[in-house]
């Protein structure tokens, strides 16, 4: 399964974090971004409410296709300040943890994947993580970016190259992570 294509047909994803969306974009640009929402059949996003996966990630594939894949990486970095996040975490270990928790958290009705961390290689500072979700890779490597960086200045977050991603049409990505 590539990027943008939901698991399931009824995944939904509720308000908190579809505004991360438009939060991700400055000022002067949130009245286009509430627009490629509306596009993609989300209209007016509030906090409690619940929306389609697949029109979110309609709204994705277009602001991919408008703007790159910054600006889906921005968005990810967003997503910890906007969605629901396990309270109580002390480490990046524990951080990238939380993201599996917050993602079931934050969808409903269906197969969604999961973020999983694999591997935490302490003495040389160095994370696996691995990602099954339809979410696109640089969405994904932001969510993984923001986290670490609550915990470690210094953090790196690359696609592994060595194996099949998303991008390539396959159902997972795997990130290494690096401070």
């Amino acid at each position: 399964m590539a990027q943008f294509e939901p698991f399931a047909p009824n995944v939904e994803v509720n308000g908190e974090t579809v505004l991360a969306t438009v939060n991700s974009f400055p000022e002067y640009m949130k009245d286009m971004a509430i627009k490629l929402l509306k596009d993609s059949g989300i209209s007016n996003p509030k906090p409690g409410n619940w929306y389609s996966q697949k029109a979110w990630l309609d709204s994705f594939r277009e602001i991919y296709e408008q703007y790159g894949s910054n600006t889906l990486y921005e968005i990810g970095k967003r997503i910890p300040a906007n969605a629901k996040f396990p309270p109580k975490i002390h480490n990046i270990e524990e951080a990238l943890a939380a993201i599996d928790v917050a993602y079931h958290n934050n969808h409903r009705n269906g197969k969604i994947g999961f973020y999983r961390l694999v591997k935490h290689d302490k003495a040389n500072k160095r994370l696996i993580m691995h990602c099954k979700n339809p979410y696109p890779c640089d969405f994904d490597r932001g969510i993984i970016t923001a986290m670490a960086r609550k915990f470690e200045f210094s953090v790196e977050v690359e696609l592994d190259t060595t194996k099949p991603s998303r991008k390539e049409g396959a159902e997972d990505s795997w990130y290494i992570v690096s401070y």
